[in-house]
């Protein structure tokens, strides 16, 4: 995702966070700059995880960029959901 610039990760990840908070059900308490960041951050994580397993990340083109940004957002939103509730 680094060849894509700050627009691409802004924009992947905004659209990234905002279907992830539609998904988990936490889109009425953040706004568009909670969902760039969930969806950036989420594609960090991501983009972490699967380069333990041996996935090359890098340039793989826009449509994986944004699957890793969403799945990322994703579990990044599971996370914060569990470590709240405690």
């Amino acid at each position: 995702m680094l060849g894509l610039g700050i627009i691409g990760w802004i924009i992947i990840g905004g659209i990234a966070g905002w279907i992830a908070s539609k998904i988990k059900g936490t889109d009425a308490q953040q706004g568009i700059l909670l969902n760039i960041v969930v969806g950036v951050v989420g594609g960090l994580l991501g983009g972490w995880l699967l380069s333990l397993f041996g996935v090359d990340v890098e340039g793989a083109g826009i449509i994986f960029s944004f699957i890793t940004c969403l799945v990322g957002a994703v579990i990044l939103l599971t996370l914060v959901r569990l470590v709240v509730r405690k």
